[in-house]
């Protein structure tokens, strides 16, 4: 039997190798959920790009945690509630990701929330769902998204076709929280500014034929369509269809329709100079001026449809569980809010070594992203920049910041 002073001893000497020792480092695991297939598919690869690329900064400058790497596990939301709800539990309670990117569209975001990560206090960044109805979303502060919400976009699409002088609009919307959230804002605001909404349509994703459809709104005497609905899905099949039957001059969409799959194989006539188009724009400083070398090092597009967004939401949750301490999602919330904004150090894309230390250090810190301060208000939403984007020889193109 050991006397009281082994005991001691034993104690002493195991609590001095304890200090001894240093913490072991911790990986963690994050999802990237991303519309992969389905009627965004063809937006979907640098949106993953840009979130990939700051985790992998993050791997390049130290690791996190103590140097421990950011594993990244991929799942397919399909820009569909019921697909996105088992991929977000094969994420959350398969895989056990810490935190999720995405979804990329709203109906597959609040999916994937409902079924998996709200029960499982899973935080969500998505770059690009846009829908009022993730604001209203009982999430308990866990759904935030990088990306202005279309409460601020339907205004500036309405607004700018009001400074080009567009009177009167057809509309068609694709049958969803994203198209009709759209739809409702820019009618409100065109009619407000004075405009005519000569025919507003609901149309169903997936068929083939929309040319009934077409028939209303073109009966209706606009010349001008609004086609609120996703380049790889709806969005392309009306738009080939309304320039076959030839009965509109002039096409304008949301940020859902721009990718050049869009345009992929339409008469360039038809196309090039007749397109006015919104999404998200990169926010102009310090803070787009680093990403946008970021990326170009990288071999991506800076100016890629939410890629800078992504970039934003993945370096984000990477701060945020710096900051957390530890690779569990309690407390995840809170960090984020706390590294996201102001008082602190300003940390801009890229900076995850200087944001360590700062962090090691006890001192707070605010990252300034790609699309601008990272500022979330009470339901998780941001600020944003909506730009005007045309089609020059068959391919997308920022016109510029929509005053």
């Amino acid at each position: 039997m050991m006397n009281k002073s082994s005991i001691l001893g034993l104690a002493v000497a195991a609590t001095v190798l304890g200090l001894a020792v240093p913490a072991l480092a911790e990986d963690v695991k994050l999802g990237i959920l991303g519309d992969l297939t389905g009627p965004i598919e063809s937006l979907a690869p640098p949106i993953v790009a840009g979130a990939q690329l700051a985790f992998d900064q993050v791997n390049a400058q130290g690791g996190i945690l103590g140097g421990g790497k950011i594993v990244t596990i991929t799942g397919d939301s399909a820009c569909d509630p019921s697909v996105a709800g088992p991929a977000a539990d094969k994420l959350v309670n398969t895989d056990q990701v810490t935190a999720i990117v995405g979804a990329f569209c709203t109906g597959a975001t609040i999916g994937a929330a409902t079924a998996a990560g709200i029960p499982g206090g899973v935080v969500q960044i998505s770059p690009s769902a846009s829908a009022p109805a993730l604001t209203t979303l009982e999430d308990n502060d866990l759904v935030f998204r990088t990306t202005p919400s279309d409460a601020f976009q339907g205004v500036k699409l309405a607004d700018l076709l009001t400074q080009k002088g567009i009177k009167d609009v057809a509309v068609t919307y694709v049958n969803n929280d994203y198209g009709k959230g759209l739809a409702d804002v820019f009618v409100a605001q065109f009619t407000a500014n004075g405009g005519t909404v000569s025919a507003n349509v609901a149309h169903e994703d997936g068929k083939a034929d929309y040319r009934a459809e077409l028939g209303q709104l073109s009966s209706s005497g606009s010349q001008n369509l609004v086609i609120l609905a996703y380049a790889s899905g709806s969005g392309k099949t009306v738009l080939q269809q309304a320039i076959e039957g030839g009965e509109f001059t002039a096409f304008v969409g949301g940020d859902g329709m721009i990718g050049d799959d869009l345009v992929t194989g339409l008469d360039p006539a038809a196309v090039n100079g007749k397109i006015i188009a919104t999404r998200a724009g990169a926010y102009t400083g310090a803070s787009a001026d680093a990403y946008k070398k970021l990326a170009t090092d990288a071999g991506q597009d800076p100016a890629a449809t939410y890629a800078p967004q992504a970039y934003d939401a993945a370096f984000l949750l990477a701060l945020a569980v710096e900051k957390n301490g530890s690779a569990k999602r309690e407390g995840l919330s809170a960090a984020l809010r706390e590294i996201a904004s102001a008082p602190g150090e300003k940390i801009l894309p890229g900076e995850w070594a200087k944001a360590l230390e700062l962090i090691k250090a006890g001192t707070d810190i605010d990252y300034d992203g790609a699309g601008g301060p990272a500022d979330f208000d009470k339901a998780g939403d941001v600020d944003g920049i909506i730009v005007e984007v045309g089609v020059t020889d068959g391919k997308f193109v920022e016109v510029g910041p929509v005053k």
